[in-house]
């Protein structure tokens, strides 16, 4: 879908969203709001990685520019561009403009897939389960219409007594703006039960719930009805992981979170997250993150200052 001839209308209309949202998260960090699934973040400096396992949401920069890295795939967005998260997915983002001047200014919409298939089945656009499967995780053009309608749902938390009426009206809307999008079938697919994007999305929230069990891949496959051989292969094609390295990625994610937020020792973070072997977690800590663990939480404080290990 060509988006160029639509454009002219967006910088104006990303001033007006950055505007709303500096109103609502004055301060630096990430803000929740009166919208249970809508969060602000305020930046007023560059980041270093800010890690967390996205929930399905879209992800938009009004004033700024971010990046999301999954695996060894990174996606970058600004207000022209916006992400999207269909499945749970460990995700490293990093802001890449920022200044007290000029602060980061975005905002994350988490959604419920099953508000998707219920979309899809009131459009005229049946639904069909795919045998192939796409990445979790894409960049899509902006249009105005959906920022228009971003920018309304922002103008609720003016109006707080609005909210529980309009607020889903607004959502439905806004997610129905991005199944019209180009990335429409890749977010479509996660929401068709039966699918095979669905059923690895099944799995994945299996993992997260119980991350710090050990993970036979052969039983998890056999419950969302699949072959191990099939099973890994989509798995791959959804997450860029082996389920295996998905679940350390996600462990891995946690116990820094855990270091860095509740001041937890590297050991007792590692007994917390499912590791029997504290210099077993200690060797693949280094691995992924350069460093050794709390050598590593020491350097997030002091780069990541007043931000929260979220978008």
């Amino acid at each position: 879908m060509n988006h160029r001839h639509e454009s002219g209308s967006i910088p104006e209309s990303s001033q007006q969203l950055a505007h709303l949202i500096r109103s609502h998260a004055p301060a630096n960090g990430t803000h929740q709001t009166a919208i249970p699934s809508l969060s602000l973040l305020h930046a007023t400096q560059l980041s270093g990685p800010l890690e967390s396992v996205y929930k399905p949401s879209i992800c938009v920069v009004a004033q700024g520019a971010k990046t999301a890295t999954l695996a060894d795939e990174t996606y970058q967005y600004d207000p022209m561009t916006y992400l999207v998260i269909s499945v749970e997915l460990p995700v490293i983002g990093r802001i890449l403009k920022a200044s007290p001047e000029q602060p980061h200014l975005s905002l994350r919409l988490s959604f419920d897939p099953d508000v998707i298939l219920d979309i899809i089945k009131k459009s005229n656009h049946p639904s069909s389960a795919s045998s192939k499967v796409s990445r979790g995780i894409a960049v899509s053009h902006m249009s105005p219409s959906l920022l228009e309608a971003i920018t309304r749902l922002m103008r609720l938390l003016d109006v707080p007594e609005d909210i529980p009426i309009l607020a889903p009206l607004i959502i439905r809307e806004i997610l129905y703006r991005v199944l019209q999008s180009e990335q429409g079938a890749q977010i479509h697919q996660f929401a068709i039960i039966g699918s095979q994007a669905h059923n690895i999305a099944q799995a994945i929230q299996q993992i997260n719930q119980q991350f710090e069990r050990p993970l036979v891949v052969e039983q998890l496959a056999k419950s969302v009805n699949m072959s191990t051989s099939a099973f890994h292969k989509h798995f791959k094609s959804v997450t860029k992981m082996s389920p295996l390295q998905y679940q350390k990625a996600v462990r891995l994610q946690e116990a820094r979170h855990l270091m860095l937020t509740e001041t937890v020792q590297a050991s007792d973070a590692a007994f917390r997250v499912g590791y029997e072997s504290p210099s077993q977690f200690s060797r693949e800590y280094a691995r992924m993150y350069g460093r050794p663990p709390m050598l590593d939480v020491q350097q997030l404080r002091s780069s990541n200052s007043g931000l929260e290990l979220l978008d």
